[in-house]
């Protein structure tokens, strides 16, 4: 019996620690934007790492695919 004299403070400071971070959390901004990040993996950022010649193999690519379909 006791023991709840230790264990009952030692909870008690833990959720006030918990509650605290949670608070900092959401007042820093951390859950401000949760759907950006999810999307920014699907945007193209490495067009300056594609060769000059696979950029033009591609656009040829692209323009025979296309006079393919309309003819």
């Amino acid at each position: 019996m006791d023991i709840l004299y230790l264990l009952i403070p030692i909870a008690i400071i833990f959720v006030a620690c918990a509650l605290w971070a949670f608070f900092w959390s959401v007042n820093s901004g951390q859950y401000d934007d949760l759907e950006s990040p999810a999307h920014s993996i699907l945007f193209d950022d490495d067009e300056e790492l594609i060769p000059d010649d696979a950029k033009q193999a591609a656009r040829d690519a692209k323009v025979k695919h296309d006079s393919q379909q309309d003819g």
